[in-house]
């Protein structure tokens, strides 16, 4: 754990010697920072900083945060950040929707943006069979992670375990519910950094496509990757082939500058 920009949020880093720039890890739904680990681990030539959202974990007692608030925070972050070099923003799910968000709010921010199947409903709508949202955060807590884990993993989890993901819910409710409004929370053609969005070939595949497609088309910045065999949980399962492509699109960046 290290000081935190800001007061209450858990942070932690890993820093590396002559590091080319430091990757900022945003977590999704029901996650926590300690989940870029095995990312960590791999970034050779990066320092990487991961925190627990508002609401999450380590940082649960600040309690739950809209997303502008996410936004907010994570450029008090890059502030800190940017004082040792360039920053590249890495966010997982909902946390790439805080990235976006937080790069086209302050374009000094990140010199990069990478997310990983995050969900932009107000550009490209998904059809779901998931029924309306309850106000049982622990409820949806538990149906949240049976369905993107698994049932089986559920019911691995220890007592504690469980709990501490129950206690996760409020934030998470957060998070769903903002982005079932029906609201533009930004404008993408706004987006001024450069950013890949990335997603993997699992079996939704077919929309991140289309949604790729269309990104492309509503901003020259956004470049489009798909990982083979990569499922939504890439930093865990994935950690090679997402390290690699980090450093591959930051060194194409550098060169292309």
């Amino acid at each position: 754990m290290t000081d935190s920009p800001v007061p209450g949020l858990a942070v932690v880093e890993r820093r590396v010697e002559g590091a080319l720039a430091t990757v900022i890890c945003i977590h999704g739904g029901l996650d926590r920072g300690g989940s870029f680990a095995r990312l960590a681990r791999r970034s050779e030539t990066f320092n990487l900083v991961a925190y627990d959202r508002r609401g999450y974990q380590g940082s649960r007692s600040l309690g739950p945060l809209t997303l502008q608030g996410h936004i907010e925070d994570l450029l008090a972050i890059a502030e800190r950040e940017s004082a040792r070099g360039p920053v590249i923003f890495f966010g997982h799910s909902f946390g790439g929707v805080v990235a976006l968000g937080a790069a086209i709010a302050s374009a000094a921010s990140a010199q990069l943006v990478i997310a990983y199947e995050s969900p932009l409903p107000w550009v490209l709508h998904r059809e779901s069979s998931r029924p309306v949202l309850t106000k049982d955060a622990a409820y949806e807590a538990e149906v949240f992670f049976r369905r993107m884990v698994s049932n089986s993993a559920w019911e691995r989890l220890s007592e504690r375990e469980r709990q501490s993901r129950l206690l996760d819910g409020p934030a998470l409710l957060s998070d769903l519910s903002s982005l079932r409004t029906g609201d533009v929370h930004f404008d993408l053609a706004d987006l001024k950094t450069p950013t890949l969005y990335l997603h993997g070939d699992g079996i939704i595949a077919d929309y991140y496509r289309a949604l790729g497609a269309r990104l492309a088309e509503v901003n020259s910045v956004i470049k489009v990757r798909e990982l083979a065999h990569a499922n939504h949980g890439a930093h865990l399962s994935s950690p090679d082939q997402l390290s690699m492509v980090i450093s591959e699109t930051w060194e194409s960046l550098c060169e292309s500058a």
